[in-house]
């Protein structure tokens, strides 16, 4: 149960993570209690298991609101909008961008790696800018190199 919580909350869905926690503790805690014989009433039980899906839950909540790390940003839009990296250079942003071939003609593809903290700040640009742009984000493992070697030394 604690690879499957784990992958959810790394996926994003905090209160699916926590339901699973509570059932993983309340597993984990009946074992450990028939060795332990700790546990002389149920309800302590249920608080317990209780207190930990909340900390799981309460955890993924601050690590959202810390937005560590960084986030790459893929963006196709049409190739009219051609101005975009340049607006988004403006705004601060490391943009890396080519044409691509779409269904319907020639698209505009840019990378943008960027701080978690910006994310939301960075699609907001993009959809200020065409707001019928495709935006996916991924968070990188490593990188090495480029625009933010420049910007952290």
């Amino acid at each position: 149960m604690s690879t499957i919580r784990l992958i959810v909350m790394m996926k994003g869905n905090a209160r699916l993570a926590s339901v699973i926690s509570f059932f993983e503790v309340f597993v984990y805690t009946l074992g450990l209690a028939t060795v332990l014989n700790h546990m002389d009433t149920w309800y302590n039980l249920v608080v317990y298991c209780l207190g930990f899906a909340l900390g799981v839950y309460t955890g993924s909540l601050i690590e959202e609101r810390l937005a560590m790390g960084y986030v790459t940003v893929q963006v196709i839009t049409r190739k009219e909008e051609s101005d975009m990296p340049v607006q988004l250079r403006h705004a601060g942003f490391g943009v890396t961008s080519w044409v691509g071939e779409g269904l319907n003609g020639e698209r505009l593809v840019l990378m943008v790696l960027t701080k978690r903290k910006r994310q939301k700040e960075l699609v907001n640009k993009v959809k200020e800018i065409d707001n019928q742009a495709f935006v996916v984000s991924s968070e990188p493992k490593t990188f090495v190199g480029g625009f933010w070697l420049k910007r952290t030394q």
